[in-house]
């Protein structure tokens, strides 16, 4: 294995919390290298995000406000000072993206465009041309990324171990880079990871199907603290037309009146005007049921957006024809699918994890922001607020001492993986019970003993394991046979044991 010195900080993941984590780092001073799988604005999630970036951005909004929204739909487990950390900095976090040219919506006085989505007290979304948020925010980022000296990218690289010293502390990572997967060891002063959720451990999924939550393994491999692995967010639209990754009908579409329907054209939540924009886990639930009894699950535009589509959201309608369905004509196909992940590994608001020299930021972090179901459009902010934060933090870092032999866990193969991804959605999905939560355990199990500790293998049963542990339901966590919320709500939290060779370094 080749080995390679860089005087900085590490940063593994390149979607817009960390690379906002790069430039902050970088403008503190430091030399910084990133390193991904794909070319940047590939296979990550907040190229994909339609909705936008929520923040309090009118007079009649506050950060207050948002906070208590967040608080609210985080069903009793989000920590109420890192939401008001993070929806204090709102507006400051949109202005910084718009000053690096994120083309966000305008109004006539040069005010950003706000929409409604659920479980927001009012219109809180910035959103770019409808629904390409995503793509257009990090696309502003990337250019800054590319016009900074101090930072280098290495877009065909993949992590496969953290390397830590004799006291524990993180002090690099083993990379796999190019075609041929040739490992290189890289010593950096910190390494954060940025590496996205879980949604490839699902077959129904809605995010890039490589993000399958080995970032997370891999730190609790290391001894980082985990908080809450069981919480998953299952999107209620994701568009049904037979797609892996499926993809998305952003929530502002119901925001602008679109309908959840039956087969027969019956609201599947009610008829009140606001009955589809209950938090995601309710309308999610909602969706599964429909089509679980046989009624067929359907968003119902054309009255709503009508002959608008193809400018109001043209993302969604190119997705809709792409597939033989022209939305302005037909209700859209939808199913609940794994898309996003609160749980993950436990960090400040500055990123630091439970193990010095590992930091964490966006989705494969667990901050206590999100708490027990995500607050539509929080991701974006907590991506870059925060990944900013952690960039001033890591640029400060001096690193550790020898690196230990890292332990380089094995791929897990295809057939594997799509049996893996075929059981958490069966048995970890919208609706879990203890049977079926044993049986996804059993299968993890059986795939370990013929093919090695794989790192998607102990995300997956991070989460069965959790799932089944928590006997109530809550929030993004629905179990059947413990359907009632208990009246305390309490974290998870998850530490694997010392790795053997650090106990025999002591």
């Amino acid at each position: 294995m080749n080995r390679m010195r860089h005087d900085g900080p590490l940063i593994v993941g390149a979607g817009l919390a960390g690379l906002s984590t790069a430039l902050e780092a970088a403008r503190a001073g430091a030399q910084v290298l990133v390193v991904t799988p794909e070319p940047l604005l590939n296979a990550c999630s907040s190229a994909w995000a339609q909705g936008g970036m929520a923040a309090a951005l009118t007079a009649v909004d506050s950060a207050e406000l948002h906070a208590r929204d967040t608080e609210a739909a985080g069903a009793g487990l989000v920590q109420p000072d890192v939401a008001r950390t993070l929806t204090g900095v709102g507006r400051q976090t949109v202005e910084w993206l718009a000053a690096l040219g994120a083309p966000f919506d305008r109004d006539a006085d040069g005010g950003f465009v706000v929409s409604l989505e659920a479980a927001h007290s009012t219109p809180r979304v910035a959103r770019v041309g409808g629904d390409g948020a995503g793509r257009a925010i990090l696309s502003a980022v990337v250019a800054a990324v590319r016009a900074e000296k101090r930072i280098q990218v290495w877009d065909d690289a993949r992590l496969k171990a953290l390397a830590q010293d004799a006291d524990g502390r993180v002090v690099g990572a083993v990379i796999a880079r190019g075609p041929h997967a040739k490992r290189i060891e890289i010593a950096a002063t910190a390494v954060v990871l940025a590496t996205g959720g879980a949604g490839g451990l699902f077959a129904a999924t809605t995010t890039p199907s490589a993000l399958k939550g080995e970032g997370i393994a891999l730190a609790a491999l290391a001894g980082a603290d985990l908080l809450d692995p069981e919480f998953v967010q299952f999107h209620p639209t994701a568009i049904d037309v037979g797609l892996d990754p499926a993809p998305l009908a952003t929530e502002a579409l119901r925001g602008e009146g679109a309908r959840l329907v039956d087969g027969q054209g019956r609201f599947l939540l009610g008829a009140e005007d606001d009955a589809d924009l209950k938090p995601r886990d309710v309308v999610a639930r909602a969706v599964h049921a429909a089509r679980m009894g046989g009624r067929g699950a359907y968003l119902d535009a054309r009255a709503a957006i009508g002959d608008e589509f193809p400018h109001a959201f043209p993302a969604v309608f190119a997705a809709c024809m792409r597939a033989g369905l022209d939305p302005r004509q037909s209700p859209i196909p939808v199913m609940a699918a794994c898309h996003y992940y609160m749980g993950g590994i436990a960090a400040d608001a500055d990123g630091r994890t439970s193990v010095p020299g590992l930091y964490a930021v966006g989705e494969c972090a667990a901050t206590g922001v999100h708490g027990a179901n995500r607050l539509a459009s929080n991701s974006l902010l907590e991506a870059c607020a925060f990944g900013r934060r952690a960039g001033q933090a890591a640029a400060g870092e001096i690193g550790g001492g020898r690196s230990l032999p890292a332990q380089v866990a094995p791929d897990l193969p295809e057939p594997a993986t799509a049996e893996l991804r075929a059981a958490m959605t069966a048995r970890a999905g919208v609706v879990r019970t203890a049977e079926g939560l044993a049986a996804l355990i059993a299968l993890i199990d059986r795939l370990q003993a013929e093919y090695g500790p794989a790192a998607p293998l102990l995300a997956a049963r991070l989460i069965a394991q959790a799932a089944l542990d928590r006997r109530e339901s809550r929030g993004g966590h629905y179990r059947a046979d413990y359907p009632q919320t208990a009246a305390r709500a309490e974290h998870t939290r998850v530490r694997l044991a010392r790795p053997a060779a650090m106990e025999a370094a002591e």
